[in-house]
């Protein structure tokens, strides 16, 4: 007779990821436990069970693997002599996205906004890995000054605030616009800063 205690660490993502797809589209304080366990297709026994912390440790979970696609991200700056071309093509990359990627946005930032006055301690989570994304733009930037194949005597630190700032805004934009030429216009715009 085989033993049941909790799930393995690969139902555990599964469950974490389709809990995600429901934060994305609802936020935080939308989404029910009802939501969850439709989603996740477990009963609410064996998920809390698995989320002795219940909605808000499955949301932290779900920033937790941000964080971690993040880091995927950053080890590929940290591979290559031109970082700040790969920041420039991630951008580049979401005026192609679908309409349904653009109404999602960023769940991080999404967090950050909805989170101010609600719960201090998932705001500064997202406050934080923006603060990591920010960080991660300035060493980029800063390395490619040195090497000098970027040429702006701005600041690294002012040009990954810049940086952080315009992903923030462009959350918000690629909703108003969902359009690949409108969003690619902007996207340049902002990157032109970089040379």
């Amino acid at each position: 007779m085989k033993h049941r205690g909790r799930p393995t660490v690969h139902a555990e993502t599964t469950i974490i990821n389709r809990a995600q797809k429901v934060f994305w589209e609802k936020g935080y304080t939308a989404t029910s436990l009802s939501d969850l366990l439709e989603a996740s297709g477990s009963g609410s026994g064996s998920f809390y069970n698995t989320f002795r912390g219940g909605k808000k440790e499955v949301f932290s979970k779900s920033i937790q693997q941000r964080r971690d696609a993040f880091a995927a991200f950053k080890k590929q700056t940290e591979e290559t002599e031109r970082p700040v071309e790969l920041i420039k093509n991630f951008f580049r990359g979401i005026a192609n996205e679908p309409e349904t990627e653009h109404k999602k946005g960023c769940i991080i930032a999404n967090t950050l906004v909805e989170m101010t006055f609600i719960d201090a301690e998932l705001e500064a989570e997202a406050s934080k890995i923006l603060k990591e994304v920010e960080q991660m733009f300035v060493t980029c930037i800063a390395y490619e000054q040195e090497n000098r194949t970027l040429k702006t005597n701005i600041s690294a630190l002012l040009l990954g605030r810049q940086l952080i700032t315009f992903w923030c805004g462009l959350n918000s934009l690629r909703r108003m616009y969902p359009d690949k030429n409108i969003l690619s216009e902007q996207i340049e715009l902002q990157l032109a800063i970089l040379s």
